[in-house]
């Protein structure tokens, strides 16, 4: 520093010549001289006051952490024994002791070489050729609330999902029980698949899945690698054939929309979109979900596209849902950046109704501001816990990509900037349409149920088709909460960790006899709910149980 003031102020050298000799940036240089110029009093050549050179609580144990690493313990158990002598110190500080002193780590260890303390323990492998329901069992588990999706399971012959999709398995774990370990996982809200850890021990989860125990992280994790697209399709349509019986999804109309799953390592194949959460662009995975205005049930979703694919989403959800049901969704419901308008005109000559929005440009907020006051309408919206019920509205039919539509502004509906809606319907009234559209927000709460309780964020992979695979366990998932809310009164609107936290997350105590599977559920302050349900009046027979019944009380 000495030597860089004195080159500028004495020989007068130029300062960016100067900074780089000296290594300083041109910046950081002129901060310096302007520090120096204001310094009365500056100092070069001080020596810096010399601070404790030892650490009063490595050396009071020192002598002991020695002691006793001679006796070959591990760093575990000398700060064990050093918290006893009241000389606390975490392992890290022990080892870091230990190496000053000269000490090499200690090679590992047998079993039957370590001392006598808890340690883990070794859990069965799963299996289902071990998997047996030997009368006179009984045990308690914390996932009891998970038997009560097993009725709708069995009526869907959720057993027959994976053949039906081609899923992979073994001898070990089959396809239906490697499906059902998963689907367990979404049920029971655990948030990533090495959380499963602090339930693999736990025999009712097993007893879910049909396994001797519930496979452990490694194999879950790897699971969905060996899937493609065409496989995940595959189990969303089994899924819809399974439930053309119980009509979960009205049809009437559908609420479409992305979501961004963020990722937060670094992968080049991993695309840059924009993420709500964060307000910014960021590497993450696009999804498309697709949900059933009325019945608020996820029905479709994709996760393996890349950018420049996401307009042409739409005709792939449309393709999908006349293939599995034989005509073209009625009614679409989306916001203005799902698609284009060559796409809309599409949906027009298809005759497919929709209602999104249409971008704020400069030319349409100055054409909306120089109307007179007379052109617009005043309606009417019959929605009583809305706060702005009469906004204004101005129509026109406006021509885009050689189609025309109706073209709605709207003001007064509680927002700064005017809403401008785009629809080809042509007779719902304008009131109706404002509606319809509000009613859009029902797949924005559930995408926020689904990052909350489904943890769709946890799904952070640089593979798009890992997350393809969990995107249609959600959407499996979400149908069987909602079919469960169906039976329990008052919850037909709950989201899904409303329903969990009153109704699912139950423990309860399990019994095998020699014709059935007891399960009875602990006193909880929302059993009366389930018992009035009556999903606890009727006995299941279970297929991947060797059709052996479960009966379900309280």
């Amino acid at each position: 520093m000495y030597e860089a003031l004195r080159a500028y102020f004495l020989e007068e050298r130029p300062s960016h010549q100067v900074a780089r000799d000296f290594g300083y940036s041109p910046g950081s240089f002129r901060v310096l001289c302007h520090q120096f110029r204001r310094d009365t009093d500056p100092q070069f050549f001080t020596s810096p006051s010399p601070g404790p050179r030892e650490q009063p609580k490595k050396s009071k144990a020192r002598d002991l952490a020695v002691t006793l690493r001679k006796q070959n313990h591990s760093v575990y158990e000398i700060a064990e024994a050093l918290a006893e002598q009241k000389m606390p110190l975490s392992p890290t500080a022990v080892r870091e002791l230990l190496w000053a002193e000269g000490f090499a780590p200690l090679p590992r260890r047998l079993d039957e070489e370590r001392s006598a303390r808890p340690g883990p323990t070794v859990e069965p492998v799963a299996d289902v050729r071990e998997f047996s329901l030997v009368p006179g069992t009984q045990f308690a588990t914390r996932c009891g609330g998970l038997f009560l999706f097993l009725p709708e399971l069995v009526r869907l012959h959720a057993h027959t999902l994976a053949s039906a999709a081609r899923l992979p398995g073994s001898a070990m774990i089959p396809s239906a029980q490697a499906l059902l370990a998963a689907l367990a996982l979404k049920l029971w809200s655990i948030e990533r698949k090495s959380h499963v850890m602090a339930l693999v021990a736990d025999p009712g989860l097993a007893l879910f899945c049909g396994l001797n125990a519930i496979p452990k992280k490694s194999f879950l994790s790897e699971y969905s690698s060996r899937l493609d697209h065409s496989r995940t399709t595959s189990l969303l349509a089994a899924w819809h054939r399974a439930l053309a019986k119980v009509q979960l999804f009205a049809a009437d109309s559908f609420n479409l929309d992305f979501h961004s799953v963020p990722y937060y390592g670094e992968d080049p194949q991993v695309e840059r979109h924009y993420v709500s959460m964060r307000s910014r662009r960021q590497p993450s995975v696009l999804a498309f979900l697709a949900q059933d205005a009325e019945g608020r049930a996820f029905c479709y979703s994709n996760a393996d596209l890349r950018k420049g694919e996401e307009a042409e989403e739409i005709f792939r959800f449309i393709a999908f849902w006349k293939k599995h049901h034989g005509e073209n969704p009625r009614h679409l419901v989306f916001d203005s950046r799902l698609t284009t308008y060559a796409h809309l005109a599409r949906l027009e000559h298809m005759g497919i109704a929709f209602i999104t929005l249409r971008r704020r440009s400069p030319a349409l907020l100055s054409e909306i501001e120089h109307l007179a006051p007379s052109a617009w309408r005043r309606v009417t919206l019959e929605v009583p816990a809305r706060k702005f019920k009469t906004p204004r509205v101005f129509e026109q039919a406006v021509q885009l990509a050689g189609a025309t539509f109706r073209q709605l502004f709207i003001l007064d509906l509680g927002h700064e900037e005017p809403t401008i809606l785009l629809t080809n319907d042509r007779h719902t009234t304008h009131a109706k349409l404002i509606t319809r559209y509000a009613q859009r927000m029902l797949i924005e709460n559930a995408l926020s149920d689904a990052v909350r309780f489904f943890h769709m964020d946890a799904l952070s992979s640089a593979v798009g088709l890992k997350v393809d695979f969990d995107m249609a366990l959600l959407v499996i998932a979400s149908g069987l909460y909602r079919l469960l809310a169906r039976r329990m009164r008052g919850y037909a609107d709950a989201q899904a960790r409303h329903i969990f936290r009153d109704l699912i997350d139950t423990p309860a105590d399990v019994s095998v006899s020699e014709h059935e599977v007891h399960v009875h559920f602990h006193r909880r302050a929302h059993l009366p709910i389930i018992i009035a349900s009556g999903i606890l009046e009727s006995s299941t027979k279970v297929p991947w149980w060797h059709n052996q019944t479960l009966r379900m009380s309280a």
